[in-house]
């Protein structure tokens, strides 16, 4: 199944998404033309007057690398993307260039001296590489409004909802709170420990909430431990795994696997970097989004549940259609378009190697915006 068609009339009104069968036939008639490529859309040769729309959501589901996109009209998804982020390559691309500028000052050749010191930055700023996500999706909602009738767009503002984690040693009567209860929490930790068992590293097979320092022994059991002590202290293992550590302290388990512990111990600490970066662009890109249309939102752990509870697989445009509070889902479709940026060029006229010396002269015209597209296997 393929994605819906867009569709608008001779004066470029949008209609109503029509499906790739009667696509076809509206083109071998002559009765429309080919508008746009991605997203494809086609035009009809003549006016429609008082039609009937059904309105559109479009839902996103934003991502550090990729970001997830789903057309969903009357509980039905008929249209979906993925959107591959360039943000690591221009994070790259900026720390190669600062290693040669300062290369050239230390070196004390003639260049203008350092400005770091008379610089201030924007309110609400944000590093190129966190701002390159909210353009890019802001550029694909205005884009997507252009050619399909929407009324709303849904977004998933936070990946963990740290309101929602703030005792994830839930027992006893606590645990009648609601179907969402403790959601929030396993999502972090299937995100934070790669969806595999901390101990043994298997995956595809369920895991239990593990407590690294026993609770029995100390491990998380402060009169008013902080969220990052409660949190730190938990990881993913397989019920084998959870059975064989008991009550151990982590240091008795893996005495003969330093290396496993020491990586443990490091991990346990660290925050989880892809949700950094949602969480950093949440507040901005709902902001920016709703200077365009009416902004729904939701959290990650909320559409992780709708998907489990249809049973749809785990997909970033999947996910984006389960965003939010929803009933019931139907996939008109199962190939999504499939966008990566690439990047407007560069104006640099040598490239350099790891060393900072030119290896070639680049082209004085500056490469065009570039997006690679295609459309996933069914």
């Amino acid at each position: 199944m393929q994605n819906y068609v867009l569709v608008i009339d001779t004066n470029k009104r949008p209609l109503n998404p029509i499906s790739p069968k009667k696509a076809r036939r509206l083109l071998d008639k002559g009765k429309a033309a080919v508008f746009r490529m991605y997203p494809f859309t086609i035009i009809l040769k003549t006016a429609i007057y008082n039609p009937v729309v059904l309105p559109c959501h479009i839902k996103i589901d934003p991502g550090s690398k990729t970001t997830g996109f789903a057309l969903v009209q009357n509980n039905q998804v008929i249209w979906g993307m993925e959107l591959e982020h360039r943000g690591e390559l221009i994070k790259k691309k900026l720390e190669s260039r600062k290693a040669v500028r300062r290369g050239r000052r230390n070196r004390h050749t003639r260049y203008r001296k350092p400005r770091f010191l008379n610089r201030r930055r924007k309110d609400g700023w944000l590093p190129p590489s966190l701002e390159h996500r909210i353009l890019t999706i802001q550029t694909w909602v205005k884009r997507l409004i252009k050619f399909c009738p929407v009324n709303e767009i849904w977004v998933e503002r936070v990946k963990f909802d740290t309101q929602k984690m703030p005792n994830p040693e839930i027992n006893g009567i606590q645990y009648q709170q609601g179907e969402l209860a403790g959601y929030e929490v396993r999502e972090y930790l299937l995100e934070k420990w790669g969806r595999e068992c901390t101990y043994c590293g298997k995956q595809s097979i369920p895991l239990q909430i593990e407590h690294i320092h026993p609770k029995s022994k100390g491990g998380s059991n402060s009169a008013k431990p902080t969220l990052r002590e409660r949190v730190s202290n938990l990881c993913l293992a397989c019920e084998k795994c959870n059975q064989r550590k008991g009550n151990k302290s982590i240091e008795d388990f893996l005495k003969k696997k330093p290396n496993l512990l020491q990586k443990i111990k490091t991990k346990a600490k660290q925050p989880l970097p892809d949700a950094a970066a949602v969480n950093t662009t949440r507040n901005k890109l709902v902001k920016v989004l709703r200077s365009i249309k009416l902004v729904v939102t939701g959290t990650g752990a909320q559409t992780k549940y709708n998907r489990t509870k249809l049973g749809l697989p785990k997909q970033h445009w999947i996910d984006a259609a389960c965003v939010g509070d929803i009933e019931t889902l139907v996939l008109r479709t199962s190939q999504p378009l499939l966008v990566t940026c690439k990047g407007p060029g560069g104006r640099q006229k040598a490239a350099l190697n790891k060393y900072g010396y030119p290896i070639r002269h680049n082209p004085l015209k500056p490469i065009k915006g570039a997006c690679y597209w295609g459309h996933s296997q069914a």
